[in-house]
């Protein structure tokens, strides 16, 4: 123990990567949700990882219901989480032991060693106690007694032992505050915000809270403390928060309704990782209507429903909800209605993985229904990133009369960033084809420049007309069995998504000019191959890259842009599911690199593949 008497040296950093891990019901997710938001109002870039069970309660103390958020946070640009960590919080053995593998060797462990029991040992698979081994040689492991000290600091609290046992995770928080110099009053203001209506629980997380910060003080635990080194260039002017990109997306839809003038209708049911979407709008609903259906497939009916009373609809769901979507999208395509679709991605088949992460659905959205049945399809790439996918999908639902599938994933839905909100005056106008005036009104007429058919909204007087599955007659929109007007009609469908490729920009290249390779992305492998790339071109590596957010259609000069490389490399969280489809489109080998763990892609993996790559060792 370091003496009372002693004197505090900070050291400043540029990024810190930090995991807190404690079994599902420790309180982890609130604890980094905390110290992130912190950290982004004190000026920090922050990515973060929130990683927890797939089942809802997995059995304490196991490796299995270990739950972790990872954030990196720092003042230069922070891409990604963090591939590896500096410091770890161990709720328990089962933690430590869940995150030995991602520890950089010199990493700081912050245990909680009053869990570190016999019984609490052999539940998360060790043979012998790793503090009594040789184990943690290659870290710096800080022993603390947090169960010890917050039974201390609540004393006579009038709490149960299992309620003050739920406090330790703000003595965690609050050790932390302290080790990195962050700044407390938000956090002090959100105990009260949240616990105000339970005296007794908010008095003994405010004493936990602090108790953990005078341990720090009291100079019981290291001499040195951590901070960030002050912005070399300043966040431009405007206002700034933290976002999930879950609640991007709802902002996104938000914004998109307000822009294009028209109500906003959600319809969905519930499932993880896309039920935030629901929730922040239903938190928003004076802006919105919201309807939670009874399944799936009532909640993209609710929503093709909305659209046909002039509404911008939308329906979020994951892997599972998508596939029970599936008839009710061709629905809405043969009616050409505009309506988002949001897919947040999660791993599968079946229910699968339900908190971990994929891009899996790639093939599902491209082609996943009966018929020749083409819809856009776009993606984000980071958790801020949701809110102009969304805008961008909605105006295309709008401008061309179509479903669009928008595809995030659990990585984006559940991890945050700093955001600059943005003025509405700085968004598109996003333009409609309603239509009032009944003269010449034809419901399958084209717009010349799109192939859009008129959107005349349900009770608009003169415009009544005939709307559903059955194939409909150019023009007239009358039922139609015809072969010819089928096939014309199937060519029109095709040649309208086609036509979405007039508003593509150019794809943009980032990197060595003169490279051999070019890393192509899409979604979420964003952040980490920017980062790699960056690193390698550094190190004089040449190496290229480029992002796709539009998946159907395609950018125009894609193929073109391939074509000037020796090389493309595509890593993708699936079996090669973009790959696939670009070597069928184009006849152009493409090198995979695919990873379907649950887990994103770190920088390292991606810098080391590519290294790995003849064309660059040679």
């Amino acid at each position: 123990m370091i003496p009372q008497q002693f004197v505090h040296t900070i050291e400043e950093v540029d990024t810190v990567v930090i995991r807190f891990a404690g079994d599902s019901g420790d309180g982890m997710q609130l604890v980094g949700d905390q110290f992130t938001s912190t950290s982004a109002l004190m000026g920090d870039d922050v990515a973060t990882l929130p990683d927890y069970p797939s089942e809802i309660r997995a059995p304490a103390g196991t490796i299995g219901g270990v739950s972790g958020y990872q954030v990196c946070f720092g003042t230069s640009d922070v891409f990604t989480p963090g591939d590896s960590l500096d410091f770890l919080v161990a709720m328990n053995p089962a933690a430590l032991r869940a995150n030995m593998p991602f520890l950089k060797r010199g990493a700081t462990i912050i245990l909680n060693e009053d869990a570190f029991i016999a019984r609490n040992v052999e539940k998360a698979g060790y043979t012998a106690d790793p503090l009594t081994t040789d184990e943690l040689a290659n870290f710096r492991v800080l022993r603390v007694p947090m169960v010890k000290a917050t039974q201390e600091a609540l004393g006579a609290a009038g709490l149960s032992a299992k309620q003050v046992d739920r406090c330790k995770n703000f003595f965690a928080l609050g050790l932390s505050y302290w080790l990195f110099n962050r700044d407390v009053k938000q956090t002090q203001r959100w105990i009260i915000k949240k616990f105000g209506n339970k005296p007794d629980v908010l008095e003994a997380n405010q004493r936990a809270f602090e108790a953990g910060l005078q341990y720090g003080k009291d100079g019981k635990l290291v001499e040195r403390t951590y901070a960030t080194r002050a912005k070399v260039t300043p966040r431009g002017a405007g206002v700034y928060r933290q976002i999930s990109g879950n609640t991007a997306t709802a902002y996104g839809l938000l914004a998109a309704a307000r822009r294009a003038n028209l109500p906003l209708f959600l319809g969905s049911y519930p499932i993880t990782p896309a039920t935030d979407i629901m929730q922040v709008l239903q938190q928003n609903r004076e802006f919105c209507n919201v309807l939670q259906a009874e399944d799936e497939i009532a909640g993209i009916g609710s929503a093709i429903g909305a659209a046909f009373g002039g509404a911008l609809a939308a329906t979020s769901t994951s892997g599972p909800g998508f596939s029970l979507k599936t008839e009710f999208i061709n629905l809405a395509v043969m009616t050409e209605l505009p309506l988002v679709i949001v897919d947040v991605q999660r791993a599968g088949p079946s229910t699968g993985l339900p908190t971990k992460t994929e891009q899996s659905d790639l093939l599902q959205a491209l082609f996943g229904r009966h018929g020749e049945s083409p819809l856009a399809v776009v993606s984000a790439s980071s958790p801020r990133d949701c809110f102009d996918a969304t805008i961008e999908a909605a105006r295309i639902a709008l401008k061309y009369m179509t479903p669009v599938v928008l595809l995030t994933d659990g990585y984006l839905g559940n991890g945050s960033e700093v955001w600059r909100v943005p003025e509405l005056d700085e968004l598109p106008v996003l333009k409609t084809h309603l239509v009032t005036n009944p003269e010449g009104f034809k419901p399958y007429t084209r717009d010349p420049e799109t192939l859009a058919r008129p959107w005349a909204a349900v009770g608009t007087p003169g415009l009544e007309h005939r709307i559903g599955g059955l194939e409909k007659e150019d023009g007239s929109g009358n039922i139609s069995h015809s072969p010819a007007n089928h096939q014309r009609m199937t060519d029109l469908r095709a040649a309208k998504i086609e036509k979405i490729t007039q508003d593509i920009a150019p794809t943009e290249v980032y990197g060595d000019p003169n490279a051999p390779v070019l890393v192509l992305g899409w979604g979420s492998t964003r952040g980490v191959i920017e980062q790699a790339i960056g690193h390698l071109n550094k190190a004089g590596v040449p190496v290229a890259g480029a992002h796709l957010r539009h998946l159907n259609p395609l950018p125009p000069d894609l193929k073109a842009l391939m074509q000037r490389y020796k090389r493309v490399l595509l890593p993708e969280i699936n079996s090669g599911q973009l790959a696939y489809h670009l070597r069928g489109k184009y006849l152009i080998d493409i090198e995979q690199f695919n990873k379907v763990e649950g887990q994103p892609f770190r920088a390292d993996e991606i810098e080391a593949k590519i290294r790995s790559m003849p064309e660059i060792k040679g």
